[in-house]
């Protein structure tokens, strides 16, 4: 992973960390020496033309959209009832 830095070190020096963020840095934060969590930096969104998307998932299999509602439906509640 990336340099393990204290709780303390994260509150301090929050802007010098930020900007190791920006340079693809990571982190370990540690409280009482514990890690309990990981900062690691965002990766930039990269734009997929529509004709690339087309390529990509041109070998998926057909989507029965029929088993599909039935899938969702199964899963979410679709009362429409006022719950109040």
């Amino acid at each position: 992973m990336g340099r393990t830095i204290t709780q303390r070190e994260l509150r301090n020096s929050s802007g010098d960390v930020m900007r190791a963020l920006d340079r693809g840095e990571s982190f370990v934060v540690t409280r009482n020496g514990i890690p309990v969590g990981e900062l690691t930096p965002v990766r930039p969104r990269r734009f997929v033309s529509a004709e690339d998307a087309v390529v990509a998932f041109g070998g998926a299999a057909p989507l029965d959209s029929a088993r599909f509602r039935d899938d969702v439906d199964a899963l979410l509640d679709q009362d429409h009832a006022p719950r109040a």
